[in-house]
């Protein structure tokens, strides 16, 4: 007969990974909120903020190329960035940013951190966790952590 160890898991120490997407870099800046604070507090676990190479990109992009007052925010949010553990990853031809924080959150079992509406449900219809602003001044969880 086979002895089955039971492992129990402390789910509190456990270090999630959630991907941040270029909009929720925009957060501090549009509402005066410390997002790491923010989202250290909603799940009241340990976390470590992913950023995507593309989403680096897309950041580096608006922030050479973009308006003046987008330039200027952009360049905060790579400051914000900057706390964040790079991961780098291939775009595919066919794919957006939004696809490729998709696909990787799908193939992570990750959760996301982003205010796009849009990318939101997409996210949700894959059943992905997703943190967003609500009410302007604090953060929710939409799907469960597992």
């Amino acid at each position: 007969m086979q002895r089955i160890n039971r492992v129990t898991v402390n789910w509190k120490n456990v270090t999630l990974k959630i991907i941040l997407d270029a909009n929720f870099l925009f957060v501090p800046l549009q509402f005066k909120i410390d997002i790491f604070e923010g989202i250290t507090r909603l799940l009241n676990k340990k976390f470590e903020p992913i950023l995507l190479s593309t989403t680096r990109r897309e950041l580096q992009t608006m922030a050479d190329m973009g308006s003046p007052q987008l330039r200027k925010q952009a360049a905060v949010a790579l400051k914000f960035a900057e706390t964040c553990k790079v991961i780098d990853v291939k775009k595919r031809a066919e794919e957006t940013d939004d696809d490729v924080i998709l696909r990787i959150a799908s193939e992570w079992k990750s959760t996301v951190a982003t205010n796009d509406r849009e990318l939101r449900k997409k996210l949700r219809g894959r059943n992905i966790p997703v943190i967003f602003l609500r009410g302007k001044n604090r953060f929710d969880l939409e799907g469960g952590l597992g």
